[in-house]
């Protein structure tokens, strides 16, 4: 690693200080990006600021219309949260098949969704199920908030303090994942919320993308009869050694139907 300051701040507003003032600052949460990537020198920055202090960043709420998740709140708790597997079963089985235990005892929602890499779990989760990602300064729409591969709406000094879920009246997520680092090589979540269907895809694109044809077909019937003959281009898709553009837009496909099928 290269070397770098250590700073530990025990509220938001002073973590947010920190990242205004300090130069190449990087929060922690969980970690598991950004310590593999300063270990592999593919990242140096100056001031590390840990999160792990800050009261209140942590624990699930339940609404009459959503369920919210405080941003340090581990994967584990929310795969185990009786509160989630009642109210969003789909979102507590998606927690769960994150990486390994030990990822999902230490990483964070906030931190996944921050990182926002272009095969996690919990970006389609949000723009799967029209999350709100709050901040300490604003509310942004999940349809807003992904915006590139790692990149996102967020500001240089601005934090996710919790992220809110609606209630869906049917939802599912289904994943094909890399053997090895239990990443999504496809993973599609649908959900139906009164007349509004969303189809979010991750691990195909450079970040979590909606499929409206996919929907629009849901719209009409919410059946995965409704989807057969639909695919999406393979055109601008990833590529490499674990498989094809072409092989994951049939990816694509074939999870959608059968995250229909789940939730229905």
């Amino acid at each position: 690693m290269y070397e770098f300051k250590f700073h530990r701040p025990t509220t938001v507003r002073q973590a947010a200080g920190l990242l205004a003032r300090q130069e190449e600052a990087k929060l922690l949460a969980g970690g598991h990006t950004l310590i593999p990537t300063m270990k592999l020198r593919l990242a140096g920055p100056k001031h590390i600021i840990d999160m792990s202090k800050i009261e209140g960043l942590s624990g699930i709420e339940a609404g009459a219309r959503s369920v919210t998740i405080g941003a340090l709140t581990k994967h584990a708790e929310v795969a185990t949260s009786a509160v989630v597997q009642e109210a969003i079963p789909a979102l507590a089985a998606l927690a769960g098949q994150i990486g390994d235990p030990a990822v999902r005892h230490m990483g964070t929602i906030g931190g996944s969704i921050a990182n926002n890499d272009p095969n996690a779990d919990y970006p389609a989760g949000c723009l799967g199920l029209g999350a709100t990602v709050i901040t300490n300064k604003r509310r942004i729409a999940a349809d807003e908030f992904f915006t590139g591969m790692f990149e996102t709406a967020l500001e240089p000094d601005e934090i996710i303090t919790k992220v809110m879920f609606p209630l869906a009246k049917k939802a599912a997520y289904m994943k094909f994942p890399n053997p090895a680092s239990r990443y999504a090589l496809i993973g599609v979540f649908v959900s139906k919320r009164g007349s509004e269907i969303r189809v979010a895809v991750t691990g195909a694109g450079t970040s979590v993308f909606r499929v409206a044809a996919f929907e629009e077909a849901l719209k009409k019937r919410f059946s995965a009869k409704s989807l057969e003959g639909l695919s999406i281009p393979a055109t601008g898709l990833n590529s490499d050694i674990h498989g094809s553009a072409e092989y994951r837009a049939h990816l694509v496909g074939v999870l959608a139907r059968r995250a229909v099928a789940k939730a229905a």
